[in-house]
């Protein structure tokens, strides 16, 4: 009897000891909203956004590639690198260093990727913004792939669809990184004379000269749930006007309210309501072609 209430310790063998260190220290993740941990599987599985609470946490540019049709995205304008044109340098480093380093952490170029695909059959121009590269900034390169983007849309008469974050305009680039508000801007003009819609959506954060151009002109304006967006920065505009701005300031629901936007989605329900408006915008162009036809037929009957 003594010996079934007699502790022994156990041992490990080195292979068992091996086997325990060689497990991943990544397969949790703490939501920053509701500080909860989420097992990563489940996380990814449920498209990154919190079980618990619902937050909706930042995805990469390629991952937003998953809302298209399976193998139907083709990459353009990838031999588009930025330069530093000013050869702007700081007491840390310089803006050519910077951008290497960014480079080689994400695997882009810079902070957009473009190109065309589909979404349930309808081909569309497509243009991604990657917060994880220097703060999405606009510079060089990501204004002329959004405006080529917008352009080959029209050449194709397609639809154009551009996910959009942002910190702003990228200062590195100083003066040139601000005229690609315009570049885009006049890019977008051309598609509408086109007859073609370009659909927006807004992800945490939008902020800055992003905000401040393109996508709050487009023709429809969806934000994810709990999304910033903005010009400038909420600590800064209360410093500037001296008061205390209202809950929920610069959210995508405060946006909704106040008439800056048309819809707010949940990220697994955005593939079907993108689905669901290019239809409508496909069989507006299919019932205009009809009409055209008829009125060149009628025209030339005897």
């Amino acid at each position: 009897m003594k010996e079934l209430f007699r502790r022994s310790r156990k041992s490990f063998s080195s292979a068992e000891i091996t086997e325990q260190a060689q497990i991943p220290d990544d397969l949790w993740v703490k939501c920053s909203a509701c500080r909860e941990i989420i097992y990563k599987k489940q996380l990814y599985d449920n498209l990154k956004v919190c079980p618990k609470c619902g937050h909706h946490m930042r995805m990469s540019a390629h991952e937003w590639l998953g809302l298209l049709d399976v193998g139907s995205f083709s990459e353009t304008d990838v031999h588009l690198l930025p330069t530093d044109p000013l050869g702007f340098v700081t007491p840390d480093e310089s803006y050519a260093i910077k951008l290497k380093k960014s480079q080689q952490r994400t695997g882009m170029a810079d902070a957009v990727v473009a190109g065309v695909g589909s979404i349930n059959g309808v081909v569309l121009a497509l243009g991604v913004g990657d917060f994880s590269f220097m703060g999405a900034s606009m510079g060089s390169v990501y204004g002329e792939k959004m405006a080529r983007a917008a352009e080959r849309a029209a050449e194709m008469g397609i639809p154009l669809l551009t996910i959009n974050t942002s910190g702003g305009a990228r200062q590195q680039e100083g003066v040139i990184a601000l005229m690609q508000m315009a570049k885009v801007t006049m890019a977008l003009n051309r598609l509408a004379a086109a007859g073609q819609p370009h659909i927006a959506v807004l992800v945490d954060p939008c902020y800055g000269g992003v905000t401040a151009s393109y996508p709050l002109v487009a023709d429809i304006i969806i934000a994810e749930p709990g999304a910033n967006i903005g010009f400038a920065g909420k600590r800064l505009i209360e410093q500037i006007i001296r008061q205390k701005l209202p809950a929920g300031f610069q959210t995508a629901e405060f946006m909704l309210e106040h008439g800056m936007i048309d819809m707010v989605v949940p990220r697994n329900e955005l593939r079907d309501v993108l689905a669901r408006l290019l239809r409508h915008y496909d069989r507006r162009r299919q019932s205009e072609r009809l009409a055209a036809s008829q009125a060149a037929y009628a025209n030339g009957r005897p």
